[in-house]
């Protein structure tokens, strides 16, 4: 009795061979992403971070303002003074 050989002597040997790999198919098109509401929201709150602090400390139109109200006499009454001693009562919770 004869016994011709099929295939290799190793049986895992076809399962060794590296096949060729196939490109990406690309779809036409524009790329594109979704962001989250968090992803958002973050990125406004960095944005107005961002912009508080390169904003100056001093806002000069609202200095002008004042010095503008302080220069008339008659600005400073007793409704002005009620309102700023509220206001300090307030701030500091007495």
């Amino acid at each position: 009795m004869t016994i011709e050989r099929l295939g290799p002597f190793d049986p895992i040997s076809q399962y060794n061979k590296a096949e060729k790999a196939s490109k990406p198919v690309r779809l036409p098109g524009k790329d594109s992403i979704d962001l989250s509401e968090e992803a958002k929201s973050r990125a406004e709150l960095y944005r107005l971070s961002e912009k508080v602090r390169m904003s100056p400390d001093i806002r000069e139109d609202r200095v002008a303002e004042v010095k503008k109200k302080l220069e008339d006499p008659n600005y400073i009454d007793d409704r002005i003074k009620g309102i700023v001693a509220d206001r300090i009562i307030d701030i500091f919770g007495l």
